[in-house]
């Protein structure tokens, strides 16, 4: 698995189309997150982006957060089982929603919490962790073969 994050129009979506060219793309917005993994195909690319709407969806069909963020840590590993079995690879375009001025709506407070956690999560189980402003990525994590970070 690996992460891409960066705050919008930073140039994520096409650093990753350049890695990972003939990749199939979903939007998790509009295709749903659960189930994924069976999207993936051998030794092929797997990209997931549009998390920003998923998440306001999820956040308000579910007013518990711990249960929400145990339905993603869920969907996560069934993408990193997916990922082992076929040896393929997943990619997620995270957008990077916690810097600047905390939210005064309690709504969008919540938005921007889960957006850290989840990049937390997916941050723990990548094999790559990608820093993307102004076009240039910068590799904040990478573990090695031997399963060593660097």
């Amino acid at each position: 698995m690996q992460l891409f994050i960066g705050g919008a129009c930073a140039g994520k979506r096409d650093l990753v189309a350049a890695r990972f060219p003939g990749a199939a793309w979903y939007r998790v917005d509009e295709a749903g997150l659960e189930g994924r993994e069976h999207d993936l195909r051998p030794g092929a690319a797997l990209v997931l982006t549009g998390w920003t709407g998923w998440l306001e969806r999820a956040l308000a069909e579910e007013p518990d957060d711990d249960r929400l963020r145990g339905r993603l840590d869920a969907a996560l590993e069934a993408l990193v089982g997916a990922e082992a079995a076929c040896d393929g690879e997943v990619v997620l375009i995270l957008p990077e929603i916690g810097r600047g001025i905390v939210p005064m709506e309690a709504a969008d407070r919540r938005l921007r919490d889960l957006a850290g956690w989840l990049a937390q999560d997916v941050a723990a189980r990548a094999e790559a962790v990608w820093y993307v402003r102004h076009g240039l990525a910068r590799c904040l994590r990478q573990v090695n073969p031997r399963g060593d970070a660097r």
